[in-house]
């Protein structure tokens, strides 16, 4: 008989992997429980973070703005991630603001344009210019413009008329001519109220600004009769100057109340 071996040789193993990848599946679970941790941010955290890169971004820090990399933050710095759709929405936001800084600057250019062509207009009482949140108003008494009870404007009216077209022109807003009377009735055969009085001066306004080159589609006439007067009606001072006709630079339409600021 031949020799019994002295050991067993043992089976093979062939689930022995397992252990190594139960392993690897445990430290990959905890690696992300790790991450999800430094990743989790309070809201007023991360609310200070936005506001920061925003003014980081367009240029403008403004004064007593937390800095999240200073403040007591509960997180470091370093460890806040960023949404990337903040990041690609920054550049926006700096487009508009710049778009909005260069609309203030055409304004301030066609103010300073208007009061120079009128000034001598102006300094008679004759045309007052103001801003509101409609756009720039330009107001010309009507004994500039218009004898009594007339539509037809007066020949040395012709030129400020033309002075303020030529400083529109090269603009792009709409203009809204406006016509406006006091509360004495009147009643002729050419016109049977207020209303139509007005309608038809806004309209010659439009029509002379017309012939001097701004375009139609920017253009509308409206009449008001006495309905928005700017002073009282019991004086023949207040009713001159409610005897008007109002060109609005219409930079921003709205239908609400505006609140008016003499230049």
């Amino acid at each position: 008989m031949g020799r019994r071996r002295k050991f067993e040789e043992e089976p093979e193993n062939h689930d022995r992997w397992l252990v190594s990848y139960a392993d690897f599946i445990t430290l990959l679970f905890a690696f992300f429980v790790v991450m999800y941790g430094i990743s989790s941010v309070n809201e007023g955290k991360y609310k200070e973070l936005t506001s920061s890169l925003g003014s980081a971004f367009s240029g403008i820090a403004k004064e007593g703005e937390m800095n999240p990399a200073s403040s007591d933050s509960d997180y470091p710095a370093d460890q806040i991630s960023v949404s990337p759709s903040l990041i690609h929405s920054l550049p926006l936001a700096r487009l508009q603001k710049e778009k909005a800084r260069r609309e203030q600057e055409a304004i301030s250019a066609m103010l300073s344009d208007l009061s120079k062509s009128l000034s001598a207009l102006s300094q008679n009482g004759k045309i007052n210019i103001t801003k509101n949140d409609r756009g720039v108003r330009i107001d010309i008494y009507d004994s500039l413009l218009f004898n009594p009870g007339s539509s037809e404007i007066k020949t040395d009216a012709i030129a400020p008329i033309n002075d303020i077209a030529q400083v529109l022109m090269p603009t792009s807003y709409g203009i809204q001519v406006e016509g406006h009377t006091d509360n004495i009735p009147i009643q002729n055969s050419q016109f049977p109220s207020n209303w139509e009085l007005s309608a038809m001066r806004a309209t010659s306004v439009v029509r002379q600004m017309i012939k001097e080159g701004i375009a139609e589609n920017r253009l509308s006439a409206v009449g008001y009769s006495d309905t928005q007067a700017i002073a009282e009606n019991d004086t023949e001072q207040g009713r001159a100057k409610n005897r008007r006709v109002s060109i609005m630079v219409l930079y921003k339409p709205l239908n609400s109340p505006t609140q008016e600021h003499t230049l």
